[in-house]
């Protein structure tokens, strides 16, 4: 990823963003035409991957962990229009994802996070030894925890901020090269997780649950239809909602209405697709008409505003077709 410059963050490319999570790809829709500008510190060590990461930009992204493979982390700061599959969450606030289906969330700009991607054996076998009724089966964990002032939530806090003190800086003067203590972290994650009272989890109200719903099939009826031309009376009837229910939902989860998402998943669809195809086998035509943009011009010019070069730019930077196919 784009590295610091006096402190600014610097444009990145969507797919290095979207590869930040290294098992799997991520999928992410910027919610303006300001540009994606992030930074992303990691470190592998061992099995694990530590990544502190900050964004500029407000985005829409989704993400299927294999099976075997589990994160968590915390959120050292966010705005209140965050949210995961729904549920509003806020700066303090620690999580855990699980392989059970596709985790969808909402980060506002200057979000910064830290997290820690693991092999889900190492988090079940830890995970027994302090729970030992669930048989190491972590079903129990809740996904979102707001840390409180307790001793448990305050030391995972401090233990957080050392991991992405540690990434940014490197290890402290005089602090040798010790690698992060990775069993000190998930076990204070696991004690603190498992600690946690009902007014330390987040909840989604009646409202956002449904709205929450409607977006889910409204943009599934926009991503099989991308190619072709869509029309708000269609996005109702695939949501089964009126036109002012369906905005209301695209207003509180995305801040920006149905038709600018439409404008912004295909912008987003189109880049990634210029990235990885091959130069030789694809042209900036074939990718725009496959996202349903028409106007050539216009779409080149949206382009150029939000990521800062023409479409022809990013194809012929994108790999050949050997580096394509490799693992």
């Amino acid at each position: 990823m784009d590295i610091r410059d006096d402190g600014r963050l610097l444009p990145c490319d969507l797919v290095s963003l979207s590869g930040m999570l290294r098992v799997c790809k991520m999928e992410t829709v910027l919610l303006n035409a300001d540009g994606p500008r992030a930074v992303i510190d990691s470190l592998v060590q061992g099995e694990a991957l530590f990544c502190s990461a900050e964004s500029a930009f407000p985005f829409r992204g989704r993400f299927t962990l294999p099976i075997d493979w589990c994160l968590f982390g915390f959120v050292h700061h966010t705005e209140e229009s965050s949210w995961c599959h729904g549920i509003s969450f806020s700066s303090g606030t620690a999580f855990t994802v699980l392989p059970e289906g596709t985790t969808e969330f909402r980060l506002s700009a200057g979000s910064r996070l830290s997290f820690v991607l693991l092999p889900l054996e190492t988090l079940q076998r830890r995970y027994a030894e302090l729970d030992r009724h669930h048989a190491g089966e972590p079903i129990h964990l809740p996904s979102l925890v707001r840390l409180s002032y307790t001793p448990a939530a305050q030391r995972l806090q401090a233990i957080y901020h050392d991991v992405r003190q540690r990434l940014i800086h490197g290890p402290p003067e005089g602090g040798g090269e010790a690698g992060i203590d990775i069993e000190a972290l998930l076990d204070s994650h696991l004690t603190a997780s498992l600690a946690a009272t009902g007014a330390d989890l987040p909840n989604c109200t009646r409202g956002r649950r449904k709205h929450y719903l409607i977006l889910q099939r409204t943009e599934q009826y926009m991503r099989a239809n991308l190619r072709n031309d869509i029309y708000v009376n269609e996005m109702c009837n695939a949501a089964g909602v009126s036109e002012r229910a369906l905005r209301y939902a695209f207003e509180d989860l995305l801040g920006i209405s149905p038709n600018r998402y439409l404008s912004m998943l295909r912008l987003c669809t189109a880049c990634r697709s210029l990235a990885l195809s091959d130069v030789s086998r694809r042209s900036v035509k074939s990718v725009a008409l496959s996202c349903g943009l028409w106007d050539l011009s216009r779409f080149a010019d949206s382009y150029r505003r939000v990521f800062g070069e023409l479409p022809h730019d990013t194809l012929m930077r994108s790999p050949p077709g050997d580096a394509l196919s490799a693992p």
